[in-house]
């Protein structure tokens, strides 16, 4: 399997989970442009897609959405609440009806060689999800905008291979800026995003020896620094498994506006 993100962050996401012979887009937040341009890294065009899965419907990750389908007739899948909200915003005129399937959080369907497992989150969207992805005995999985994780959450994620995690902002920073103190509340609170600390809490409950890469991902751009989100993670995860397990965990973060490398596992 391969993992990349195309776009990670505040301002637009978009990324790809494939196998040799399966091949996923997860969010469509960037323009058309960028999602080819970003595809053509991992090797593809937009009509090798096997599918297009939406997490939810918010702007920064379905504003590409309505001209990517109206030029490549891939199939897309997305909870009814994700649907119904988005087909009030137009982005799916003129689309066949037949090319949407409706999927419901903990319910596991097949993409050619993948199993995907949407899996239900708390965020203030509509029916937001995650998604697990399976092929054989490799597993990853897509995670953002979650204001916090439920026990149900943790088990349905362990014994990944690969993971993208939320690292949306730093506490402090957004306490002190220029936001307006309902969307402060909004972020901080269970429906919100993720902080640094909340998902290096997070990633120690997954960790083991199989887990080969993470990228931290979704990062703000008014209210977080890469090297911030990094070494706060790392340092959680330090005080809860110790120097040593934590300094093995293969890391990064993702790019916010260019693709990150392609993680092959």
């Amino acid at each position: 399997m391969r993992l990349m993100t195309i776009a990670s962050g505040s301002s637009g996401n978009a990324g790809y989970l494939g196998s040799e012979s399966t091949h996923l887009l997860i969010d469509a937040g960037i323009s058309r442009r960028r999602i080819v341009q970003g595809l053509e890294v991992a090797g593809l065009k937009p009509g090798e897609l096997s599918g297009v899965l939406l997490t939810h419907e918010h702007a920064d990750h379905v504003c590409g959405l309505k001209v990517l389908l109206k030029k490549d007739a891939i199939p897309l899948y997305a909870t009814a609440g994700t649907l119904a909200v988005i087909k009030k915003k137009g982005l799916l005129d003129e689309f066949p009806a037949e090319q949407i399937h409706v999927i419901r959080g903990g319910e596991a369907f097949s993409l050619g060689d993948l199993t995907v497992l949407p899996l239900s989150i708390d965020h203030d969207a509509a029916e937001p999800v995650g998604y697990r992805v399976t092929n054989g005995s490799k597993s990853a999985a897509f995670l953002t905008d979650l204001g916090h994780a439920t026990e149900e959450l943790e088990k349905a994620l362990q014994g990944l291979d690969a993971l993208l995690l939320e690292s949306n902002h730093d506490v402090r920073m957004l306490e002190a800026g220029p936001y307006p103190y309902p969307l402060k509340r909004r972020i901080l609170g269970d429906c919100g995003h993720l902080s640094n600390e909340s998902a290096g809490r997070l990633l120690a409950t997954l960790c083991h020896g199989g887990l080969q890469q993470v990228l931290l991902g979704h990062l703000s751009k008014e209210n977080n620094l890469p090297e911030l989100a990094y070494e706060t993670v790392r340092c959680e995860l330090s005080l809860l498994l110790g120097r040593g397990e934590a300094a093995e965990l293969p890391l990064a973060v993702a790019e916010r506006d260019c693709c990150s490398d392609i993680y092959a596992f």
